[in-house]
């Protein structure tokens, strides 16, 4: 007599799809198709992030604590409520994308050239008033590309012009900066413990720096993309001769348009991936363990994918424990296949069934998600069978 065959041991761990669901709605709507398919898996779902938004969310699922509110600067100085949290042990968790993020301006307000991050400096001067002196730093999701300059600004340093005259916000200030003086700095970061969670390992410069690669969807034009990465290179070149630190192409520092190097030169933050961290907090490593399937994905899988956001993060962790990855995806840019070619992942799938115009796909997302993943745990049941 056959023995039964063991339920399925599936892990499902997606990140957000932006605009549309965020990641426990598409863990959830994933896990809905799987069980149409295989009624009887053992699913364990991961809502993730990777430093961008959610990331608060995700952390405080997995430890708990509090969320706290405060009024600071919106990227083009306009007051905005945002949010941080603050976990049982005391750390703070920001997100630089609530009082600095690209969703906070609508797409004709674009403008790198001033949007500062002086809200995510105000968010930390917060933190260290409630106590906090570990602070993990979220750095995606931004819409500015002024390499930190409004961040340290917030805390206390100064950044002077040929005239001793503090240089105005956002990146186009940049080039103007004739000395850095850090004597005014909030004496409380000197006790504090800083970690930069990045979601890509952009450098700061460079062709595939912070400012080309992620630049255009901030509003830069060509014009601008020149005159922001000059600003940016003359920004490091100040930084190296203020405080011996080089920042030119260090992983991570181009994170959030150049902040992942002001917070690792000016603050001694260490840099480490998003996604790295969420996961560790969550225990995924443990649930892959005995897993037979991962489920991953975002709204869109391109070149970007592989420096450093969720779905990547999970699958090379999937790997190396030798399951079997799926990705799902709003939408699948061509580059994407290196991931196929790469075996990062074995199946990656656009959601959308049919040519449909985007207000559409957003509005069924879910339901296209979970028809997807129903259509691939068949696909997978078959050839498991078969096999």
């Amino acid at each position: 007599m056959a023995r039964p065959e063991r339920p399925l041991q599936l892990v499902i761990a997606p990140d957000a799809f932006k605009g549309s669901l965020e990641a426990r709605a598409v863990a959830e709507a994933i896990a809905a198709g799987c069980r149409r398919a295989l009624p009887d898996a053992v699913i364990r779902c991961f809502p993730l992030a990777d430093g961008g938004e959610g990331t608060v969310a995700s952390l405080l699922a997995a430890r708990g604590g509090r969320l706290r509110g405060v009024r600071v600067h919106g990227p083009l100085g306009e007051p905005v409520e945002a949010g941080y949290a603050i976990l049982p042990d005391g750390a703070a968790v920001i997100e630089l994308a609530a009082a600095s993020g690209l969703p906070l301006l609508p797409a004709a307000r674009r403008d790198p050239l001033r949007a500062s991050s002086f809200g995510t400096g105000e968010l930390v001067r917060d933190a260290l008033d409630q106590g906090c002196r570990r602070l993990i730093v979220g750095l995606g999701g931004s819409a500015v590309n002024d390499g930190g300059l409004g961040l340290l600004q917030a805390l206390g340093f100064r950044f002077l012009d040929a005239k001793g005259q503090s240089v105005g916000p956002g990146g186009g200030a940049l080039g103007a900066i004739a000395r850095i003086d850090v004597s005014q700095a909030d004496p409380r970061l000197r006790d504090a413990q800083l970690i930069a969670a990045t979601d890509v390992d952009t450098p700061l410069l460079g062709p595939e720096g912070a400012t080309h690669t992620f630049g255009p969807q901030k509003g830069a034009t060509p014009a601008m993309l020149e005159t922001l990465e000059a600003g940016m290179r003359h920004y490091a070149d100040k930084i190296a001769e203020t405080l011996a630190v080089r920042v030119h192409d260090l992983p991570g520092a181009g994170a959030a348009g150049g902040c992942g190097a002001a917070l690792h030169a000016f603050l001694g933050a260490e840099i480490r991936s998003g996604v790295a961290l969420v996961m560790e907090a969550l225990g995924v490593a443990a649930a892959l363990a005995g897993a037979d399937l991962l489920i991953t994905g975002e709204g869109r899988i391109d070149g970007q994918t592989r420096r450093g956001k969720a779905p990547y993060g999970v699958a090379r962790l999937a790997k190396r424990h030798g399951v079997p990855v799926l990705m799902l995806a709003g939408a699948v840019a061509p580059e994407a296949r290196m991931l196929l070619e790469d075996g990062i992942c074995d199946v990656l799938l656009g959601i959308p069934p049919a040519p449909m115009s985007l207000e559409i796909a957003l509005a069924h997302t879910a339901q296209h998600l979970a028809d997807g993943a129903e259509q691939l745990l068949r696909a997978y049941r078959l050839g498991r069978r078969s096999g």
